[in-house]
């Protein structure tokens, strides 16, 4: 089970739709002491000159969301420090930005969770959501291909597929010391 004294950081990926702030809400709000870091939200704080994750110019891109990760991370250790178990909800796409994170995070137990729910799964959730949280994304296949290849023995893979939110964030809770700690 998951201490209660924000020596440990989640951080739970998957592709569009896996269920992650779903997952991750849940899970906050099942922990005695949690504070939950949204990658999304942190991305909209840059209003002039925002270039989203897959923009153009590229460079841009990644420097943004270097310049985002490093803030959940700050964050995190902030909250960590004051006892609050961060619970971070981002899509980490590859090893560099997972290393990136474990590296931000120097003395707390990561635990890295990624959602798997499978791709039809991730694409019917998006059709049952409130039409002004859709999202249009045509990557799956290469996105899936690539975190199996970047991460795939790293942390725990969860596919979810046959649970409930509440059902993944309670299993998350209980089995993520055993299951998904980096080292």
């Amino acid at each position: 089970m998951i201490a209660a004294d924000g020596a440990s950081c989640l951080i739970v990926t998957g592709m569009p739709g896996a269920g992650k702030s779903t997952v991750t809400r849940l899970i906050a709000e099942r922990l005695p002491r949690s504070a939950r870091m949204d990658g999304y939200f942190f991305s909209t704080l840059v209003v002039g000159g925002r270039v989203g994750p897959l923009g153009e110019p590229v460079h841009e891109a990644a420097r943004q969301v270097e310049l985002c990760n490093r803030n959940m991370c700050a964050l995190a250790n902030n909250f960590s420090d004051a006892g609050f178990t961060p619970v971070i909800d981002t899509v980490i796409p590859d090893r560099k930005q997972l290393d990136s994170f474990v590296s931000l995070l120097p003395a707390r137990q990561v635990m890295f969770i990624v959602l798997a729910p499978g791709i039809e799964v991730c694409k019917y959730r998006n059709t049952i959501r409130d039409p002004r949280e859709r999202f249009y994304f045509a990557g799956y296949e290469a996105l899936e291909a690539d975190m199996k290849r970047e991460f795939g023995d790293v942390g725990w893979w969860f596919d979810t597929a046959a649970l409930t939110p509440e059902q993944t964030a309670e299993r998350i809770i209980l089995e993520s010391p055993q299951r998904a700690l980096v080292s």
